[in-house]
């Protein structure tokens, strides 16, 4: 897998044919998993070969991992902007990119959760990897800024807090244990939130809600 999405990183990322093949794969791949979806039946409803489709991807696994790839520059993307655009305000800052990762977190339905638990747990590996990276980057900078303006208790510090919420997340929404409690990702990451965030936003940041 390593391997596969090296080569995903190697190819031109905006080469529309390579494009449309990766759009359509997160459609079907994250809705139905990929365990039922076949190469061949990418490149039906792509109108080009299958010989075609492999010059552009060495099998499925590669697919899968270009799929992932897009989604996380895609995440990424949005909280830049969100970042940006947000810049002064805590609050909304905070609120968008929960909002953000929430919705990010509904294209991945249950059966490409079920199939990444049962035949591919080093794929959800890579996952959790980069998504400790985007919490950490995006997160741990605006919650020493929320103490700071008061809108965060004093009496936690930030790194304790993103690493309890960074914990939460990845015991939590993972595919096993969503399973497990009957939860979709998005269903998960919207409990955490609601429970962190009413223990450590003080008074005065609950006002300016």
């Amino acid at each position: 897998m390593y391997r596969d999405r090296k080569q995903a990183n190697q190819l031109p990322v905006d080469d529309p044919a390579r494009q449309r093949i990766i759009a359509l794969a997160r459609r079907h791949f994250f809705a139905y998993g990929f365990r039922g979806v076949t190469m061949d039946d990418l490149a039906k409803e792509l109108g080009m070969s299958k010989k075609t489709l492999y010059t552009h991807f060495s099998g499925k696994a590669a697919l899968i991992g270009a799929a992932l790839l897009d989604k996380s520059r895609e995440i990424e993307k949005d909280l830049d902007r969100i970042t940006s655009d947000c810049a002064s305000d805590f609050l909304a800052a905070l609120y968008q990119l929960l909002s953000c990762m929430q919705l990010h977190l509904e294209e991945f339905r249950p059966p490409f959760l079920r199939d990444v638990q049962r035949e591919s747990p080093e794929m959800f590996k890579l996952v959790e990897e980069r998504r400790e990276d985007l919490i950490h980057r995006y997160f741990g900078k605006l919650l020493d800024e929320g103490r700071k303006s008061g809108m965060i208790r004093e009496d936690i510090q930030a790194g304790l807090l993103l690493e309890i919420f960074l914990g939460a997340i990845q015991a939590i929404v993972n595919p096993k244990k969503l399973a497990e409690l009957g939860l979709t990702p998005k269903e998960g990451f919207s409990a955490i939130i609601t429970v962190i965030l009413e223990g450590v936003i003080t008074e005065t940041g609950r006002s300016n809600l």
